[in-house]
């Protein structure tokens, strides 16, 4: 079982730079992976980038080159930094962590992103 609580979402011109944070309820050293997800209205939700317990990523094609994923061990936090938005990139954003089964994968709430001039 984990919670997590999604912040730092927001409204930014095309070009612009924000970096969304994640805080789990438990030490992400016992997580297996942890990710973020987005949706935008009529879409589904695709891949954004995930980090795994021992460190590596990956990255959905989109946004490659453009956003990092990082984490902070110390205060169970994972974070997406955002750079070069392009109106494109306006959804809802998921964190994700997985514990190692289907049935242990538990979702944030989400926070919105909105790319706009």
């Amino acid at each position: 079982q984990v919670q997590l609580v999604e912040s730092g979402g927001g409204l930014v011109q095309p070009g612009g730079s924000l970096r969304l944070s994640c805080a789990a309820s438990r030490s992400i050293f016992s997580i297996r992976f942890m990710g973020w997800y987005r949706q935008a209205p009529g879409k589904e939700r695709e891949l954004v980038a995930t980090i795994f317990v021992g460190g590596s990523r990956n990255y959905g094609d989109s946004v490659k080159g453009r956003f990092t994923i990082s984490r902070d061990i110390v205060r169970n936090t994972i974070y997406l930094q955002m750079s070069s938005l392009k109106p494109e990139d306006t959804a809802v954003y998921y964190c994700k962590a997985g514990l190692g089964s289907e049935r242990d994968e538990y979702w944030g709430q989400g926070t919105q992103v909105t790319v706009s001039s």
